[in-house]
């Protein structure tokens, strides 16, 4: 028999965490690329509303991407680990339901304190859903 963990996971974090689903088209990636960037620290998010097909209620998507710029197989392996860590954490708390959230990895994201990065997925966050509100009500942002 398995041993189990003592600790209770928060309760709001694990309901929350329920409602990411995983983007792995192409297609997909490419929406969201041609919606919001905004380049944070030692990531880059991308964000789009979620395609028709994919709404579900209540429900955000996320995908993550690392090129070869951030270093070999392992290196962007070990980055989208660190990219998948951060967002369980942030974006059940932070993300708005009906859209898609591609983080890319920079190079940084390998070297940086796992709190700076998650540091750096909510100022992105904060950034981009400054960027949408502004563009649903027409005010222009520099």
């Amino acid at each position: 028999m398995a041993a189990r963990s003592c600790r209770p996971k928060p309760r709001t974090v694990a309901e929350a965490a329920s409602r990411l689903n995983r983007i792995t088209k192409r297609a997909d990636f490419l929406a969201a690329a041609r919606g919001i960037r905004k380049v944070v620290g030692a990531l880059t998010l991308e964000l789009g509303p979620t395609p028709p097909q994919h709404c579900q209620a209540a429900a955000l998507r996320v995908g993550f991407t690392a090129s070869r710029k951030v270093g070999n197989a392992v290196a962007r392996n070990r980055a989208k680990r660190r990219l998948r860590a951060a967002a369980s954490a942030q974006l059940p708390l932070l993300g708005r339901p009906g859209h898609d959230y591609v983080l890319v990895a920079r190079a940084s994201v390998l070297t940086c304190e796992f709190l700076a990065l998650q540091k750096d997925l909510a100022e992105a966050l904060r950034l981009a859903h400054r960027k949408l509100d502004d563009r649903k009500t027409g005010s222009v942002i520099t």
